[in-house]
């Protein structure tokens, strides 16, 4: 090869290695151009729709033909305040979002302490993938299904019968019990990556100085696990808030608040988009409540 062709080689790569050493000299600029993409879709798509959703909120409907009237009034913020069928509908969705966040817990503990302390290390992964498992699956297919599992003559009623006992049915307790079981898996591998990281020469250092399983877990495993716990509740907690289809499939005639959303979208938008600030501002207080007692801290 020839001094002019290997000049040609070397000035055709040199645009590429000055853009590599720059970007290597300066990891701020790397990391900006890194996170500009996501960035960009996070404020144009995510903060965009909310910023558009509370706009909305502040219009009004036409009662004659139902068209939105860009007019700004505080009318729909007033009918949510004032009007105590949608004050009753709130409180309930966040009492349900409370009841299946406190299930979850629950119920999460004593699985994910078996998964990350008790089970043999070789079968760990694969308890982790069955936990998952129920995540592969359709929403509506899980929902349904324990619609066919709730319904009257159904199996949870077939196996209750015996002792004399009948199914919850269609309604709060049903919306209640299926949201526990499709947020379950959001609850339960937070706590056992918590449970994972605790060391032993803790618990063997309580258990030394003459605490009982009960105190040591009250001591030393409870305060380390309360990240993960917060971390698990945000998920079941917002998941829980928002939902509104498990509600039209086992609720019967409970109304949440996602339903009167769904309900309102094509007969009043702006009504639908003030309630739909409802669960963003609940959720908002909520991850200001877990922050402040400094759950989130360690996370």
């Amino acid at each position: 090869m020839s001094d002019t062709e290997r000049a040609a080689g070397h000035s055709a790569r040199r645009p590429a290695g000055t853009l590599a050493g720059r970007l290597h000299r300066r990891p701020r600029l790397q990391l900006s151009l890194l996170l500009s993409a996501p960035l960009t879709w996070l404020i144009l798509a995510y903060l965009g729709s909310l910023t558009a959703l509370f706009m909305s909120a502040f219009w009004t409907t036409d009662t004659f033909t139902s068209n939105v009237v860009k007019v700004w009034s505080l009318d729909n913020f007033t009918t949510i305040l004032t009007g105590g069928v949608y004050q009753q509908v709130a409180l309930r969705s966040v009492g349900v979002a409370l009841a299946v966040t406190a299930l979850c817990v629950v119920i999460a503990f004593p699985v994910a302490f078996y998964t990350a302390r008790i089970a043999p290390r070789r079968w760990r992964p694969l308890l982790v993938v069955a936990i998952l498992t129920p995540l592969w699956a359709s929403y509506l297919v899980k929902a349904y299904a324990w619609r066919l599992i709730l319904a009257e003559g159904g199996l949870l009623e077939w196996l209750l019968s015996p002792f004399g006992l009948d199914g919850p049915g269609y309604g709060l307790t049903a919306t209640v019990l299926v949201l526990t079981y499709l947020w379950l898996p959001y609850m339960i591998l937070p706590i056992h990556t918590g449970l994972e990281q605790i060391p032993d020469s803790l618990l063997d250092a309580s258990s030394d100085l003459g605490a009982r399983t009960g105190r040591t877990f009250r001591s030393v495993v409870l305060p380390m696990l309360l990240p993960s716990v917060a971390a698990g509740s945000v998920f079941t907690f917002s998941l829980s808030l928002g939902d509104y289809i498990a509600v039209q499939i086992v609720g019967g005639k409970t109304q949440l608040i996602g339903n009167l959303i769904y309900s309102n979208i094509t007969l009043d938008l702006p009504l639908a988009a003030a309630l739909g600030t409802v669960p963003v501002a609940v959720i908002v207080l909520y991850l200001f409540a877990v922050r402040r007692t400094g759950a989130l801290s360690s996370l």
